[in-house]
């Protein structure tokens, strides 16, 4: 069985700029970054996006948190 992903427009670009703002990625935005990669069907601008987000977190400027989510 073949499943389809559709993307929330401009979920990548406040994706990134979230993550920028606070340094944090969370276990939803993680999940959101996987979806959005298996489908395959991203832009080459969301695709810079994704890179940046991966060498934040490679180089220590992003941290991964184990929280579903930020909101308080």
């Amino acid at each position: 069985m073949i499943m389809h992903i559709d993307l929330i427009p401009g979920a990548i670009a406040e994706l990134f700029a979230q993550a920028s703002t606070t340094g944090i990625l969370t276990l939803a935005d993680r999940y959101g970054l996987m979806a959005a990669m298996l489908a395959e069907s991203l832009g080459d601008e969301e695709l810079r996006a994704v890179n940046r987000l991966l060498r934040s977190v490679c180089r220590g400027d992003i941290k991964m948190v184990n929280e579903l989510s930020m909101v308080q």
